[in-house]
C-alpha cells in the first residue's frame, strides 16, 4: 500500500446508505470507508449496486438513507457540481468528451476562468502542462479529441479532473475499451497518482486487474456489501466465490472440436468504412459446423467491418460470403436471418437494444414478423410477453421484469437480453462481437458455457473479442487480423506473446 494512506485517515467514509428505484432495492445498508492516498476496488456482478453507490457518491442520484463524509466531515452532493467542489472526479466508462473539440477546449469546459476567456486559456494550457508533467498524462492539448485513441481520450478524461481540483477519482470500468498495453499504461499512470496522495476507486469486473493494481477491494453482492479484503490477502477464486455466492469455473471447458460441412465462406472480401477507408482487405477463410473461429486482433484493424459486412449491415466493395452455401449478394439481415445467421453485435446500445423498449419489445427485435409472435402487423402481446418470461428465467436476467425499460438494466444483463435473443432462435451460425465486454464474472461463465453448447450442438461460430483470454479459451482455431488482413492463423494453444506479436503486425 503507498505510504500515503492510512486506515486511520478515509478519504470517504459511506454510512448506511439506502436507495430504492421502485421494487429494487439497489443499495442496501451500504457501509464503506476508503483510505487515503490508496487504489480501492469495488466489484460486484452486473446489478449488484456498484455504479448506484458511485452515482450516490457524485451526485447523479440521492441516497434514501444514509450519510457522506469526505476527509471526516459529512457533506451533502446533490449533483456533480457539489461533488467536485468537494473534490470528487469521476472518469466514467462511456466518455463525457466533445469530439470536436481540443483536449484544451475539453477541460476547460465548464471552467473557463470567467470573462476574460483569452485569459482563461492562457492559465489552463500552463495548468494543463502542469499536470502532463507532474502525472505522466502526455496528451498534446491542441489535438481534436476525435483523433486520439481511446487510450489517450481517457487520459483527457484524468486531466479534466484533476484541472477541477479532484483529490478523488472514480473510475467506471475504465479498462473496457483499451487495449492491454493501453490498460498497462493506465495503471502506471493511477499508481503514480496514489503516490502522490490520491484516492482511486476502480469499479471494474476484471478480477485481473483488482489483483494487478487495487490495495483493497469491497465485494457487492445484489446490493448489499459482503466483503472488504485487502488484496495482497485474498485470491481470484476468494473474490469470485464473494461476487457470484458459490464457485465460479474461471476457466472454460470444453472437449474437442468435431467440425463438419463449411457453413460460413468468406472469398476475397474488401471492406470500406464510412470514409471510404480500406478496412477489411482481400480476406478470405471458412468456419465450419461445429466449431468456433476466433479473430484476435488490436481493436480497428477490421474485425468490427469484417462482422458488419457478414451480417448484412455494411455492402463490401468486393468479394463474396456464403452462408450454408448460399450467396449474399445483398444488405439484407433478414434474408440472413432466415438463412440461418444470428448475430450478437459488438454495441449493444447502438446495434442490439433499443433502450427506450420493454425488455419484452427487444427480446424478439429482428424476429418480431416470426408466425409465434402474431399475425400481419399485430403483435400478440401476451405470446411476445411470455416468450420474454421465458428467457429471463433461462438465462438470469435481473430484475425478472419483462416490462421493466431495458436502459434500466444492468450492461451485463442487457447483454443477457442480446444472447437469449439471438441463441434462442437456434441459428445454423452465430456471429459474436466482444460476447462479455463490460460483463462480470458469473455472466460471463454463463454465456461462455452457452457459446460452447452452440458449438457442440453443431452450429458455427465466429467470435470476435479483445479479451485475448477469451479468444484463446474458447476458440478452436484463431484467426489474426492487422490493417484489414488476415496475417495469420494459430491452434487454440498458442502462447499470447506470439499472438500478441502478429496483433501487432510482427509475424510470429
Amino acid at each position: 500500500m503507498s505510504p500515503h494512506s492510512s486506515a486511520n485517515e478515509p478519504a470517504i467514509e459511506l454510512v448506511g446508505i439506502d436507495k430504492k428505484f421502485g421494487t429494487v432495492h439497489a443499495n442496501k445498508d451500504i457501509n464503506l470507508s476508503v483510505a487515503k492516498g490508496s487504489i480501492h476496488g469495488i466489484i460486484g456482478e452486473n446489478g449488484a449496486g456498484k455504479s448506484t453507490l458511485m452515482s450516490i457518491l457524485y451526485g447523479f442520484y440521492h441516497a434514501d438513507a444514509g450519510e457522506i463524509r469526505i476527509q471526516g466531515t459529512p457533506v451533502t452532493i446533490r449533483d456533480s457540481q457539489a461533488a467536485i467542489a468537494v473534490g470528487i472526479g469521476m472518469v466514467h466508462q462511456h466518455f463525457m468528451l466533445v469530439e470536436n473539440f481540443t483536449v484544451l477546449e475539453n477541460v476547460m469546459l465548464g471552467a473557463e476562468g470567467g470573462q476574460l476567456l483569452a485569459k482563461g486559456v492562457a492559465g489552463a494550457r500552463k495548468e494543463l502542462k502542469r499536470l502532463e508533467t507532474e502525472y505522466g498524462l502526455d496528451v498534446d492539448p491542441d489535438a481534436l479529441i476525435e483523433e486520439l485513441p481511446v487510450g489517450r481520450q481517457q487520459r483527457v478524461e484524468i486531466l479534466k479532473a484533476l484541472y477541477r481540483g479532484a483529490d478523488i477519482l472514480i473510475l467506471d470500468e475504465p479498462t473496457g475499451v483499451l487495449t492491454p498495453a493501453e490498460a498497462d499504461h493506465l495503471f502506471r499512470i493511477l499508481r503514480v497518482l496514489r503516490d502522490q496522495g490520491k484516492t482511486i476507486i476502480l469499479i471494474t469486473h476484471k478480477l485481473r486487474e483488482i489483483m494487478a493494481i487495487t490495495d483493497t477491494v469491497s465485494v457487492m453482492r445484489r446490493g448489499e456489501m459482503v466483503a472488504t479484503r485487502k488484496t495482497s490477502e485474498t485470491t481470484v477464486a476468494e473474490l469470485a466465490e464473494l461476487m457470484v455466492g458459490r464457485r465460479v469455473l474461471l476457466r472454460v471447458e470444453k472437449g474437442d472440436a468435431n467440425p463438419g460441412p463449411v457453413l460460413l465462406s468468406v472469398r476475397n472480401l474488401t471492406v470500406k468504412d464510412g470514409r471510404g477507408v480500406t478496412m477489411v482487405d482481400d480476406v478470405s477463410f471458412d468456419v465450419r459446423a461445429g466449431e468456433i473461429v476466433g479473430i484476435a486482433g488490436v481493436a480497428g484493424n477490421g474485425q468490427s467491418e469484417l462482422l458488419e459486412a457478414i451480417a448484412g449491415i455494411r455492402k463490401p466493395v468486393s468479394g463474396e460470403i456464403l452462408i450454408d452455401g448460399q450467396p449474399v449478394d445483398s444488405v439484407d439481415p433478414a434474408r440472413l436471418r432466415q438463412l440461418g445467421l444470428a448475430h450478437i453485435p459488438e454495441d449493444r446500445h447502438h446495434m442490439g437494444l433499443v433502450l427506450k423498449f420493454e425488455e419484452y419489445e427487444n427480446s424478439i427485435l429482428g424476429y418480431h414478423r416470426d408466425p409465434r409472435y402474431g399475425r400481419g402487423a399485430m403483435l400478440d402481446l401476451d405470446a411476445v410477453r411470455k416468450d420474454a418470461e421465458e428467457k429471463i428465467a433461462k438465462y438470469d436476467i435481473r430484475p425478472p421484469n419483462a416490462r421493466l425499460k431495458t436502459a434500466n438494466f444492468s450492461g451485463g444483463n442487457q447483454q443477457k437480453i442480446v444472447v437469449a435473443r439471438e441463441i434462442e432462435r437456434d441459428p445454423k451460425m452465430l456471429l459474436i462481437g466482444q460476447p462479455t465486454r463490460g460483463v462480470d464474472i458469473g455472466a460471463i461463465e454463463f454465456i461462455h458455457r452457452r457459446i460452447i453448447e452452440m458449438r457442440d450442438a453443431g452450429k458455427a461460430v465466429l467470435l470476435v473479442s479483445v479479451e485475448l483470454d477469451e479468444i484463446r479459451s474458447l476458440s478452436d482455431r484463431i484467426l489474426v487480423m492487422f490493417a484489414g488482413k488476415v496475417v495469420g492463423e494459430k491452434s487454440s494453444d498458442a502462447d499470447e506473446q506470439s499472438l500478441g506479436l502478429m496483433m501487432a503486425g510482427i509475424a510470429a
